[in-house]
């Protein structure tokens, strides 16, 4: 293997299993309580649409053209709309008539809590998969950055780390909760780094001979598309049902300029000639 790919792999692995940080942080702490749950993972939605509107759709059509943005974005919405439909999904009710049913001692509690902690885990899943495939594009960059030279790859790198501890929070909580498994939400969470060496390999050796610029623009926006689907479709009924709407709604804010502070460093600390 070239030594400038490995010195990318070596990079790239930095800045993705920085992921494993934020893991780390949910594990040593005890599982949240239900309103804690909600208003991360309302938390979690704000950085899920940030990367979706502010990053994967605004690159795309910066790139390709606002018409062909937009019309990549929408089909990854319609897309899986129409896949959702095949999901099995398990009916929220209200967290008071969870308590309540505790309180009483009533069998039915417990199982409504397993639907909850069910509808939690799958929301997880969704953004371990969501930031999977945000985190792919920025092992393109390490690599790129590094054949620049090794300081532009190094801070790149760096700037990456800090970017992704934050994910890892927000790919653990929710499986630590539904889980009650700490090695089953660190797994994950760095499970979600890994795309981007994977991202090294694949511009390495696959990207410059079967895919134009082009269509890996359009794809990304269309993953930006299911991205903001899956987190106005599952997580924020989740972060206002648990932590209520008020809550949640700042959560979310606060999320997404947490990820827009986030995505404006690391830009910056890219070359003028690159870009993410």
């Amino acid at each position: 293997m070239d030594s400038q790919v490995l010195v990318a792999l070596a990079l790239s692995l930095v800045g993705g299993m920085s992921t494993s940080l934020g893991a780390l942080f949910v594990i040593i702490n005890q599982a949240p309580n239900l309103k804690m749950l909600g208003i991360l993972q309302g938390f979690a939605a704000g950085l899920m649409l940030s990367i979706s509107f502010l990053d994967l759709a605004h690159n795309a059509m910066n790139s390709i053209g606002f018409l062909k943005g937009n019309l990549w974005f929408f089909a990854g919405v319609i897309f899986f709309a129409v896949v959702a439909n095949f999901i099995p999904e398990p009916t929220l009710a209200p967290v008071s008539d969870v308590k309540s049913k505790k309180k009483t001692g009533d069998e039915g509690g417990k199982d409504i809590m397993k639907k909850h902690r069910r509808q939690v885990l799958f929301s997880g899943i969704i953004t371990a998969i969501g930031i999977s495939l945000h985190n792919f594009p920025e092992g393109m960059a390490v690599f790129l950055g590094s054949i620049k030279g090794l300081r532009v790859g190094v801070n790149l790198a760096l700037a990456i780390a800090l970017h992704n501890i934050p994910e890892g929070v927000a790919v653990a909580l929710p499986v630590y909760f539904a889980t009650q498994s700490k090695w089953q939400a660190f797994k994950l969470a760095t499970l979600s780094g890994f795309a981007e060496p994977l991202g090294v390999v694949i511009v390495a050796y696959l990207f410059p001979s079967s895919l134009s610029p082009e269509i890996l623009e359009g794809l990304l926006a269309s993953v930006g598309g299911v991205m903001a689907f899956l987190t106005l479709h599952e997580m924020l009924p989740l972060a206002f049902d648990y932590a209520g709407q008020k809550l949640a709604v700042k959560a979310v804010f606060f999320g997404m300029a947490s990820m827009s502070a986030s995505l404006y460093f690391l830009e910056i600390s890219l070359p003028e000639e690159m870009s993410l």
